[in-house]
């Protein structure tokens, strides 16, 4: 039965042809030639071809105990032949099968944002052996292989720039156009196309493994994820199939008309239903895919519809997660700060990457190896030991954790420092405060006009939370037009902090960038992750903002809305054209074949109103 399906779901093209050939000629010879024989001859065949794999599928369906819309077919197609009716019985079986290849030719047109990054993805490259090149497959390279990229190149992995320099196309990754310059220590990603100059890349992620393979799996697991609605669907068309072959009994029996029966099977067919939700949801995927929003799946674009309350972090979220350091207080004169450079190192916290920069920058030095085992404890800092002394570098809270007292200087330089606006960064020793760094970010682009727009489509509670103390918290609230602001907030504040909101019916989009936002994002009823944040939180979150641009929010949920909106437009333009058929039915204005072309027409109107979606502009 399997390769049987498969031999047709291979040759379907030909079939169709086929099938509609015949039903031409047969048209053609009982209504212009006059020739019933050869008429009857040639939609006899037609029905067989295009019928066989309509009742094939049926059959395999009743095989796991599903009423399937063929079964209505078939039925209806078997009655139609036995009353010598096959005009009726060849028209049936090729509009359904041309509408089954309609609609796989937009599901796959829908498909096209993943078949086009799948084309993108360079097949070749270059590796560096013994000092000379080699060009190998990609599925050669391993982590840790030296590439060269040269002008016109696609990079092949995610990986650090060991040598060179170079203007980068990252759009395919980030959504700008504009070239970005790379050199030595940055990072490149799978995609990206070198303009100008030449680099060496020293593989750290390959394959599927790379941001670049993540996007594609991303959208192939959110685009076979079904919206509620189509969940319902699915199990409505399960119930539906018997309620009709019953209906059409009941009206065979008591009218003795066959006729009657069979056109009721043909013309209750809810394809358009079937279709409507699932090729509105791939589109609406599609089309945020499209713009470097991976939505990941109908539930999300159902949940991310209804939400009334946004919750955020603060550094890398609504700040572009670049911090630089502005001034720093050593109040030893140690090492301290080599020291703090090669422990912050071993994380990956923006502040954190900030310091090491800074120590580099300051003295072209690299940072030292002090080979110092770390211990995360998160909302707070690192902790280490060295040369027997306990060393803490983190926030305002090191200094509650270990109860440290502030001399008059130290406490007046971080007054000063908060005041600013700066982020404090404090490494005490053996419970003394040695060091003192304030650092900056800038707020991105279009922070305070997405809040704005948010507030305006329904989103009215917007609660900024972080682990920054209240002056930096409120300073930056202020500036993107929030007056809602929780500081100094460990995770799991920030969590329970989301629970209650939930607790109170509250539906809540969460939007944070580092590994200690994943609880939220993962408890949130919709968790989004800007794109240049941690892999834990890409991969908990719901939503992922490839280009980590914060407009963006508004644009997802602008997709999610208008794809519900779709959605039911679909249900509705479907369920309507059965009553209509129905009717027509009933008062004589509709016969079997007319009614299957208007049946098909609404599947093209469905899925013509779900690709309006594709054209969707921000």
């Amino acid at each position: 039965m399997a390769k049987i399906q498969r031999w047709f779901t291979q040759h379907g093209n030909p079939i169709l042809v086929v099938a509609g050939t015949l039903t031409v000629i047969g048209w053609l010879m009982q209504h212009l030639a006059d020739q019933g024989l050869i008429a009857n001859g040639a939609y006899g065949i037609a029905t067989l071809v295009a019928g066989l794999p309509i009742i094939f599928k049926a059959i395999s369906a009743l095989r796991a105990r599903v009423m399937s819309i063929e079964l209505l077919v078939s039925i209806a197609v078997v009655g139609a032949v036995a009353i010598l009716e096959f005009e009726e019985a060849a028209m049936v079986t090729f509009l359904f099968a041309f509408g089954n290849f309609l609609e796989q030719r937009t599901l796959q047109k829908t498909h096209q944002a993943i078949q086009n990054l799948t084309e993108m993805q360079p097949t070749t490259a270059t590796m560096v052996v013994d000092g000379q090149y080699q060009e190998v497959e990609i599925d050669e390279v391993d982590e840790g292989a030296v590439l060269v990229v040269r002008v016109g190149d696609q990079v092949p992995v995610d990986g650090e720039i060991i040598s060179g320099s170079a203007e980068v196309d990252e759009a395919l990754i980030t959504g700008e156009s504009k070239l970005v310059d790379k050199t030595t220590g940055d990072q490149a990603y799978m995609g990206s196309i070198v303009e100008n100059g030449q680099i060496l890349v020293q593989a750290q992620k390959v394959g599927e493994d790379t941001t670049f393979g993540k996007i594609i799996e991303l959208v192939e697991e959110a685009q076979d994820n079904q919206a509620p609605m189509s969940k319902f669907i699915d199990r409505f068309a399960k119930y539906y199939t018997p309620f009709v072959l019953v209906v059409a009994i009941l009206i065979l029996l008591f009218t003795k008309n066959l006729r009657l029966a069979i056109t009721i099977l043909v013309l209750a067919c809810p394809g358009a239903l079937v279709i409507g939700a699932p090729v509105s949801n791939v589109a609406g995927i599609g089309r945020g895919a499209k713009a470097g929003i991976l939505i990941k799946g109908g539930d999300v674009i159902d949940q991310l519809a209804q939400v009334d309350t946004i919750l955020f972090d603060k550094t890398g979220t609504v700040t572009e997660g670049r911090p630089t350091v502005k001034s720093i207080k050593e109040y030893q004169e140690d090492h301290w700060l080599a020291l703090a450079a090669d422990l912050e190192k071993q994380t990956n916290h923006p502040l954190a990457r900030s310091i090491v920069e800074y120590y580099e920058k300051r003295g072209q030095k690299t940072t030292a190896d002090f080979n110092l085992p770390i211990t995360t404890i998160k909302g707070i800092g690192i902790q280490s030991e060295y040369q027997g002394q306990t060393i803490w570098i983190g926030s305002r809270r090191v200094l509650t954790e270990n109860q440290i007292e502030l001399t008059a200087q130290q406490s007046h330089d971080l007054q000063a420092i908060e005041n600013d606006g700066q982020s404090v960064v404090l490494m005490t020793v053996d419970q003394k405060l040695v060091l003192m760094v304030g650092l900056v970010d800038q707020v991105r682009k279009g922070v305070k006009e997405t809040f704005e727009k948010l507030k305006q489509s329904g989103i009215d509670k917007q609660w900024m939370l972080t682990g920054d103390n209240s002056v930096i918290a409120e300073k930056i609230a202020k500036t993107i037009g929030i007056n809602q602001v929780k500081a100094q907030m460990l995770p799991e504040e920030k969590a329970l902090f989301l629970e209650q909101l939930q607790n109170d019916g509250r539906h809540v989009l969460f939007v944070g960038d580092g590994i200690n936002d994943s609880p939220s994002i993962a408890k949130a009823n919709v968790g989004i992750a800007m794109g240049n944040g941690t892999d834990v939180a890409i991969e908990t979150s719901d939503v992922v903002l490839i280009d980590s641009d914060f407009s963006n929010i508004q644009n997802a949920r602008r997709v999610a809305k208008a794809t519900m909106r779709n959605t039911m437009q679909n249900v509705g333009i479907a369920i309507g054209t059965v009553a209509l058929l129905l009717i027509g039915v009933a008062y004589g204005w509709v016969n079997m074949a007319s009614g299957m072309l208007f049946h098909e027409i609404s599947i093209l109107v469905v899925i013509f109103n779900a690709m309006r979606l594709l054209r969707m502009k921000f």
